[in-house]
């Protein structure tokens, strides 16, 4: 090596894998709380290991699901607040593999950051294992990459990847439904995980305001309404399940109502939703007002209020109503399947 020149370590071109280290440290015990009686191998291992219970299934059907939480981690950032984005990032997935009929096993999350500041970093791990613990799936292991001058250095971004099992012949396809079944859904919290580069375009760039502004309509700051978790719909659905057939059930995300439900149907078959059959929470109304935003635009964007919907028979309808009244759950009926193309059409 060259005596005269200054050396460069890793360091110093923004990358401290001491740091690294000490995150890994902070994160192992939150990770271990969040721990099924499968899970084999402890965090830090090149791989994770999960034990299905063969006498548990006939033919066990693996679910997977993948996503991320979007420019809501935009807001996170102006308000410097981390401990919700993780709940988000596992409601994203699990809430996916759920419509399908899954249970949610394990999930891993990948971390991305500009330069990773490891007590930051930790609340959003602290984020994620609430919402695994909540999902009742194990948070076994992910992956930390700092990578300066790709992201700024109080920039990160997310992903996460769900693994969930049903039996084979409880897979839900939507094969089954026919014209008379009713249409439910559970309500959302607000925007959940999906339109904020609309709503952020909308209250900071054309109304000016701050996340420190105080909201009347929304009883909260901007900030604190933005930031509500993503609803995770598992226990509520797995309880149900036990109690009646659902025939096809979709998670509301981008592309609202009529771009998620309209998956889920087959084909000849159209949802018909009844207009004012739930409650649209009052900060769908602040961006179509403060926006100008269409109302085909609004709706194609945001989940307007209701994050889960489940399709069934008109006969389990009793049985829906008091599980769901023995769980304090709200929900809204509100539309029923016709024999039709379309997908979701509103009456």
């Amino acid at each position: 090596m060259n005596s005269m020149i200054k050396p460069i370590t890793y360091r110093d071109s923004g990358v401290d894998i001491y740091e690294g280290d000490r995150f890994v440290s902070l994160i192992a015990p939150i990770a271990r709380a969040t721990f099924r009686k499968e899970v084999l191998a402890d965090i830090g291992s090149f791989g994770s290991l999960f034990c299905i219970d063969a006498k548990k299934y006939k033919e066990p059907v693996l679910v997977s699901g993948t996503d991320g939480v979007g420019t809501k981690l935009k807001v996170a950032f102006m308000m410097d607040r981390h401990d919700t984005v993780g709940i988000d990032l596992v409601a994203m997935c699990v809430n996916d593999i759920l419509t399908l009929g899954a249970e949610p096993l394990f999930f891993l999350d990948y971390f991305a950051t500009g330069k990773l500041k490891p007590e930051k970093a930790a609340e959003v791990i602290r984020g994620i294992a609430i919402g695994c613990k909540e999902a009742g799936c194990s948070l076994i292991g992910g992956e930390t990459a700092e990578m300066p001058d790709f992201y700024g250095p109080e920039e990160y971004d997310l992903a996460g990847f769900a693994v969930g099992i049903v039996e084979k012949d409880a897979v839900v396809t939507g094969s089954e439904v026919k014209e008379g079944d009713v249409v439910v859904g559970l309500p959302s919290k607000g925007l959940h995980s999906n339109g904020y580069s609309l709503a952020r375009k909308v209250f900071f760039e054309r109304l000016g305001w701050s996340v420190d502004k105080y909201v009347p309509e929304l009883n909260s700051t901007l900030g604190e309404a933005l930031l509500v978790p993503t609803c995770i719909y598992v226990d509520t659905i797995k309880g149900l399940s036990e109690v009646i057939k659902m025939k096809a059930m979709a998670h509301i995300t981008g592309g609202g109502l009529a771009g998620n439900l309209s998956r889920v149907l087959p084909k000849g078959f159209s949802a018909q939703i009844v207009k004012g059959s739930w409650k649209e929470l009052p900060i769908f109304n602040l961006i179509k007002e403060a926006g100008n935003v269409p109302e085909d635009d609004l709706r194609r964007t945001f989940n307007m209020g209701l994050g889960y919907v489940i399709i069934c028979a008109e006969e389990d309808m009793k049985a829906l109503k008091d599980y769901f009244v023995s769980k304090g759950q709200d929900y809204f009926v509100i539309g029923s399947i016709v024999n039709s193309e379309g997908g979701v059409f509103y009456v």
